[in-house]
């Protein structure tokens, strides 16, 4: 097996939390509303979890996570864990890795039928190949990568690893 490359250790990952969480805390200043983290499964989740923690330290207000689920290669069917009242809730959608833009898209269908006071998204790692509308509000780190290459999250034990290129 050979080395991997990677393009973000551990500590640079919680570094890129960090300021992002101070970004998020700045944006949301003097709304109103519940704040939930929704993580797309598996890593997107972790990473929530991690952004709970952190931004619990900086707002002074309620924050929950909620897992998205969906295939993300034919993401037709999309589920939160649980149902709750979006209507006027704060909103930040969040995943490791943003290649076309789908992934997000897609997981915006059950905000649909709601009426949140804000929606944004959280990527740890933004790659440069969109094919669909979708920016990220905050992302950790964005890099350029060839069309074939991948880039993997490595998590374990509910902690960021790192990421590397496949």
């Amino acid at each position: 097996m050979s080395e991997r490359k990677y393009v973000l250790t551990a500590s640079a990952a919680q570094q890129k939390l960090k300021r992002m969480s101070l970004e998020i805390a700045e944006s949301l200043s003097g709304q109103t509303g519940e704040l939930y983290l929704m993580g797309v499964q598996q890593s997107g989740m972790i990473i929530a979890e991690e952004m709970a923690r952190l931004l619990g330290i900086l707002l002074n207000k309620p924050i929950k996570t909620i897992a998205v689920q969906l295939n993300k290669q034919k993401p037709a069917d999309v589920v939160l864990s649980e149902k709750l009242e979006l209507n006027g809730a704060n909103i930040v959608l969040i995943d490791d890795v943003t290649n076309s833009g789908k992934t997000l898209l897609y997981a915006l269908k059950p905000l649909l039928d709601a009426y949140p006071q804000s929606i944004q998204t959280l990527v740890l790692v933004e790659r440069m190949h969109k094919q669909f509308p979708v920016k990220p509000d905050f992302v950790g780190l964005s890099i350029a990568t060839a069309q074939e290459e991948h880039i993997q999250v490595e998590t374990e034990g509910g902690k960021i690893l790192g990421a590397y290129v496949l």
